[in-house]
């Protein structure tokens, strides 16, 4: 399974508009959703084949909503009671007075509504109100909401923590319909317009970050036509950094990198310049030639990217994670690419759930591809930050992970089916769900998507409709997948499905009409040639990890040894019931993986385990796939000097004589975890073709 992308991969949409309505058939291959009936997005707005669904249409089911009642009843639901931040005591963002607020708060409360919206739950819907009701009340007369803060008491407005509470304030709407957010964003955008450039956007994180106040923009002028904002658009494409060099990025802070490598992508859509298009695939693309050669979708930044620093030891930040991810999500919707969905499930199903504990009561700042430790220590110079408990799980990883990391799962469950410009639905994203929304004609529909995916390969459809109705379904065809199939009331599809595509059905709807997307899940690997020709290796979406035994030495969370200084509890807070972890391993780590000449493990079984009870699979002792191979120990391969897990050895590394049998497991399970394996050859133990 590749997991790079090329120049060439963009299918450009003046090449495409319009061919899936062109088809005479009933049921074809497709590149992308049509766009010939309606543009995405409101005149004169450009591209946008596929539009998110508003919050709650889409309802998880399976192990995606037993995921949001675990993250409902940890740190992300839990945390107004917890955090100083989220204190409302003397908060900045509940009135006009008061001793803090900044991005806390707004972080917090994108994922927090979004995931109270999607529950239904009525005590997160009334915390969340107060919050809504305070911004919306609070409203300068010059249009500034919230906090208001200077930079270094300069000239300069504090405009980062606006932008995500813009993306909350969305949500509400869409949840509520409550006019009053439309009225603030819109004088909070003329007033932004107002800021000399000299004096916009300038700051630490803002002038990085910019693309997310231009997506609050096109959302909404998408909901009132006012044309008087869209000039914002090119103040803040103009007063950011350059997002768009050639082959370089302005920042290589892994955060900034995963919210800011899109912004070019987000202006096309008001200028119309396909060049921005492939700027955003190309920033994309050059953060992984260089830091990006590693499994599980993220990249090797730590906090910042360092030049020499790629191993698959380093490792990607939580916010840097969850932010990956929304990136994603709004690349779906401004290309309609199923590259972007792709690259959406390998994070979500590889890289984000190791970045929490089981119970989502606590995470830690950095999760890597290869970590055999996840201790409280200092570890700089290796990992980026010589902070304390970068890599230990804490209610308290830092201050920004701690408020952020709850949007990831309930942005992710938004954008499992979205709908499409022809008046259509489209399955984006694959996870058992239910989506009741209207189609064409305005008649309501229910989609009901059954499965264990991605630890299974059937996904099974079904529709539910009042009356008789037609309109397209799309069903993203995964790029990993080799041989789809698809049936229709159990009528197979006898075309040549193709992966990376769609697989477009126009038909007349009827109730109980079933659909049946079969991705056959196939062992693939993929050699990282920038990391010693390691090796890792995938089960359809899914990306393995050795299996490492895990003991938990629960800590302290107040513990200044193994925890943070950015990040305060609330006084009242009960601390024994927020504990910190360490996690070591009891099992032995340091293995090479015997292939074959073409990569391919050796002697390679596969075990299936019964469905978890708790429908939770994301853990070693629920996880319902392992897997067999052999392989044989280094045993010069272990921990430096700082005590974190070693680089990767050479090949001239002495690897044992003794094979093993090793088990795998998918690498979102494991919160230890050997990902990139050095290769063994099968005859001397020793690889003798890769590069050192």
């Amino acid at each position: 399974m590749k997991h790079t992308i090329t120049r060439w991969t963009l299918v450009l949409f003046s090449a495409i508009a319009g061919n899936a309505l062109a088809q005479t058939s009933d049921m074809a291959v497709v590149e992308r959703p049509a766009q010939n009936v309606t543009n995405g997005f409101r005149a004169p707005l450009h591209g946008g084949c596929l539009r998110k669904l508003p919050v709650g249409q889409v309802q998880p089911r399976g192990w995606l909503r037993e995921i949001l009642t675990r993250q409902r009843d940890g740190l992300c639901g839990q945390l107004g009671t917890v955090s100083a931040w989220l204190d409302k005591h003397n908060n900045q963002w509940l009135s006009d007075q008061g001793d803090h607020g900044w991005e806390e708060v707004p972080y917090w409360l994108r994922g927090y509504s979004s995931l109270a919206y999607i529950l239904d739950d009525e005590t997160m819907k009334q915390e969340a109100q107060i919050w809504f009701d305070a911004v919306l009340k609070n409203v300068k007369p010059n249009g500034l909401l919230g906090p208001d803060a200077m930079d270094g008491n300069t000239q300069n407005p504090e405009l980062w923590a606006k932008m995500p509470m813009l993306w909350a304030l969305q949500t509400y709407y869409e949840h509520s319909g409550d006019q009053r957010v439309l009225t603030a964003m819109t004088q909070y955008f003329k007033w932004e317009l107002t800021i000399p450039d000299e004096h916009f956007l300038k700051g630490l994180w803002q002038e990085k970050r910019g693309g997310d106040n231009e997506w609050s923009v096109i959302w909404l002028y998408n909901h009132t036509g006012d044309e008087s904002i869209l000039p914002l658009i090119d103040k803040l494409h103009r007063c950011g950094v350059n997002w768009t060099m050639k082959d370089d990025l302005p920042n290589w802070h892994g955060v900034n990198v995963a919210q800011g490598f899109r912004e070019p992508a987000t202006y096309y859509v008001y200028q119309g310049d396909e060049a921005m298009l492939r700027a955003a695939y190309d920033n994309h693309l050059t953060m992984r030639q260089r830091y990006g050669q590693v499994p599980g979708g993220m990249y090797g930044a730590d906090e910042n990217a360092r030049q020499g620093y790629f191993d698959p030891r380093q490792g990607a930040e939580t916010c840097a994670v969850v932010e990956q991810m929304a990136s994603d999500e709004i690349m779906m919707s401004i290309t309609g690419d199923p590259f972007w969905a792709d690259h959406c499930e390998e994070v979500a199903f590889n890289t984000l759930p190791a970045a929490l504990t089981t119970d989502m009561r606590a995470l830690r700042y950095i999760t890597s591809p290869n970590m055999a430790i996840s201790d409280g220590k200092n570890h700089a110079p290796s990992i980026d930050n010589s902070l304390r408990g970068m890599l230990s799980m804490s209610p308290f990883s830092s201050r920004c992970c701690q408020h952020n990391h709850g949007m990831g799962w309930p942005y992710f469950t938004e954008h499992l089916v979205m709908s499409t410009t022809d008046g259509g639905l489209c399955t984006m994203l694959y996870a058992a769900s239910e989506t009741t929304t209207q189609v064409a004609e305005g008649q309501n529909v229910k989609l009901t998507i059954d499965t264990h995916y991605p630890f299974e390969e059937e996904i099974r459809i079904k529709v539910s409709t009042d009356k008789p109705v037609r309109f397209p379904l799309y069903l993203r065809i995964p790029s990993w997948c080799e041989h789809p199939a698809v049936s229709v009331d159990g009528i197979p599809f006898e075309g040549q499905l193709s992966s990376g595509k769609y697989l477009y059905i126009q038909r007349e709807w009827q109730e109980g009409d079933e659909v049946t997307l079969s991705l056959p899940m196939t062992i693939s690997t993929h050699e990282w040639t920038q990391n010693k020709g390691s090796v890792s290796v995938n089960y359809g979406p899914l990306t393995l990890s050795l299996r490492i035994e895990e003991r938990y030495n629960q800590r302290d969370s107040s513990d200044p040894e193994i925890v943070q200084d950015d990040s305060h509890w609330q006084e009242s807070v009960d601390k024994s019931l927020w504990p910190a972890y360490e996690i070591f391993a009891e099992t032995p780590w340091n293995y090479s993986l015997m292939v074959d000449d073409q990569n391919m493990p050796i002697d390679l079984t596969v075990k299936r385990q019964p469905w978890p009870a708790n429908d939770y699979p994301f853990s070693l002792e629920t996880v319902p796939l392992e897997f067999s191979v052999k392989g044989r120990k280094i045993p010069t391969w272990g921990f430096d000097q700082t005590g974190m897990t070693d680089v990767l050895p050479t090949r001239f590394a002495p690897r044992s004589e003794e094979e093993e049998t090793i088990r795998l497991v998918p690498m979102g399970a494991a919160r230890l975890r050997l990902s990139a394996f050095p290769k063994a050859d099968v005859n001397t133990g020793i690889d003798p073709d890769c590069e050192d």
